[in-house]
């Protein structure tokens, strides 16, 4: 690799005070097959192709490129050698490194030009056949400048006078097919079924404006049934209202229709959006909390190597769910998605690390999932929704895993209640309410096997029966 300076580390280096100096990446590559042929030739064994293609990769995404470049007056070579990133820690086995990049690398408050730094063009080299970015860690001048999520959990606990357990919450099955008007009836059941205690709904992320279902119209009943349902149990009702689209106007737009309505959330979908959509719409300050959900993620953060947590290879181009949290927790929603802590068995509980992502103030790295940690300061906590597959058998796991401060969302666990929708509702009311009881899940289904919950477990057992 033929550039000025070297950008991996003596061995044993460190970067000084990273908390307050340095953005710090971690990564695992595989090199390519033919860089290893060609290496071969040259002489080089795999350690030293894995020290350049760590090398590349902190050059590549700092103050480096690809050859030697000018160097006299006025080049800028002296402050690009002060200021270039360091690939350390390098574990020759595992493939795996941290880079450490100067705070001055970047702008503060700039999440887009962050990722085109770190990211931008590192999965572009040709020695390199696979890459997984697991974390990053931010310094604290760049968590400072952010202002986080408006309500996070304990703002919304107090808007929905809940101070303590879970949230739950249905989206309408079938995705698509219900009109505005079908929708808001399905809301009323939902809210004043049972001991009308049922807390939301939500939108699916295709259900946008649609001539037979149009987002104003909608928005404006479904919150209407909220209202009057708010009345009648005496419990908060919220809507999690999709207010996602490509202009960035028309959501802000959608958000004060949401507002003016009475709403507590609007709903956005923050991959297909993008980071700067998020971090506008959080700064604009709607007055409403932000529900994030993560449609297209998996085209992102999905790797079914075998090397995904470390040991052994991979064989794809992805970053982490776990490094998506963070920015998301970063730039303010007040809720993300994080899937369902009973998806499988090998993935060392990924969920519920996600859940602590989301949720600790001076978060550790884990000891099994690759993982960086992170020093919030005063990003306040935020809401973890379950989801995928989930029903009234699943609960105590899901709670036991999790705890409370989390959505539960059960769409088909609901709306496929043998008995019908109400039945659904009164499952997962009892679903809920037994596990704050401290009474086991099964020894409630024994004792009361004509109950709506008997019913839902008979019907889809104790685990999730689809995970996406």
């Amino acid at each position: 690799m033929a550039v000025q300076f070297n950008y991996v580390a003596p061995k044993g280096w460190k970067p000084k005070n990273p908390d307050e100096n340095y953005v710090i990446t971690l990564l695992k590559i595989e090199l390519d097959k033919t860089a290893i042929v060609e290496g071969k030739k040259q002489k080089k064994t795999v350690k030293e192709l894995f020290e350049d293609a760590a090398a590349t990769v902190a050059a590549e995404s700092s103050t480096g490129t690809w050859t030697k470049v000018y160097d006299g007056k006025d080049s800028g070579i002296p402050l690009a050698r002060e200021k270039r990133a360091m690939a350390y820690d390098l574990n020759y086995e595992k493939f795996m490194f941290k880079v450490a990049y100067p705070i001055d690398l970047f702008e503060m408050d700039n999440i887009s030009g962050l990722l085109a730094g770190i990211i931008g063009n590192i999965a572009g080299m040709k020695m390199v056949a696979a890459m997984r970015v697991y974390d990053v860690r931010l310094p604290r001048k760049m968590v400072e400048a952010f202002p986080g999520p408006k309500y996070g959990i304990e703002g919304v606990r107090k808007i929905l006078k809940k101070p303590k357990e879970c949230l739950v919450c249905t989206v309408p099955k079938p995705k698509i097919g219900r009109t505005d008007i079908e929708q808001a009836k399905l809301a009323r059941i939902l809210f004043v079924s049972g001991n009308g205690t049922y807390d939301g709904i939500k939108d699916d992320e295709n259900l946008t404006s649609l001539n037979f279902n149009n987002f104003d119209k909608r928005c404006k009943l479904v919150l209407q049934e909220a209202k009057k349902a708010e009345k009648k149990t005496g419990n908060k009702k919220f809507y999690l209202c999709n207010a996602t689209h490509s202009n960035i106007n028309e959501m802000l737009r959608r958000a004060k229709l949401i507002k003016d309505n009475g709403g507590v959330f609007m709903m956005m979908d923050v991959i297909t959006t993008g980071f700067a959509a998020v971090d506008t719409i959080r700064r604009a300050e709607t007055g409403l909390a932000i529900h994030a959900h993560r449609a297209m993620h998996g085209f992102i953060t999905r790797d079914n190597s075998p090397g995904i947590h470390g040991d052994g290879k991979i064989y794809s181009f992805s970053v982490s769910m776990i490094f998506l949290a963070k920015l998301f927790r970063l730039m303010g929603v007040d809720s993300l998605h994080g899937g369902s802590p009973l998806a499988k068995m090998e993935d060392y509980g990924e969920a519920i690390y996600i859940k602590d992502v989301l949720q600790e103030k001076n978060l550790k790295p884990h000891n099994k999932i690759p993982s960086l940690g992170q020093n919030w300061h005063h990003i306040k906590p935020v809401w973890m929704a379950a989801s995928g597959g989930l029903h009234p058998g699943d609960f105590e796991a899901v709670l036991s895993a999790l705890g409370d401060d989390i959505i539960i969302q059960c769409g088909g666990g609901l709306l496929g209640h043998p008995d019908g929708i109400e039945a659904g509702v009164k499952a997962i009311e009892q679903a809920r309410d037994i596990y704050y009881k401290k009474i086991p899940l099964k020894k409630f289904v024994k004792e009361n096997p004509d109950s709506e919950l008997a019913k839902a477990v008979e019907l889809w057992g104790y685990g999730p029966r689809i995970v996406y």
